[in-house]
């Protein structure tokens, strides 16, 4: 898997989301390296876990739309000699 990276305006607004979240719920501010440096801690060792989870939700939305075409096909297929 490749390394997860952000832009430069993603990971500003999630640095901007991480010192909120340590203002508002621990009532503790954090400066912007610590967020940077726990963004990244955060990227690279949980960062695997919600990306194949996503990939796990679209292989499952992809299955469901391949049966739904695959059922489609049997609907429109005309009665012949050599139906399935």
């Amino acid at each position: 898997m490749t390394k997860i990276e952000f832009s430069k305006e993603e990971k500003a607004i999630i640095v901007d989301k991480i010192q909120r979240y340590f203002n508002a719920e621990l009532d503790q501010g954090i400066g912007q390296f610590d967020a940077e440096f726990l963004l990244d801690f955060f990227s690279g060792e949980i960062g695997a876990y919600y990306y194949n989870r996503g990939l796990s939700d679209a292989r499952l939305i992809l299955e469901r739309k391949l049966e739904d075409i695959s059922e489609a096909f049997y609907e429109i297929e005309k009665p012949g000699a050599f139906s399935r």
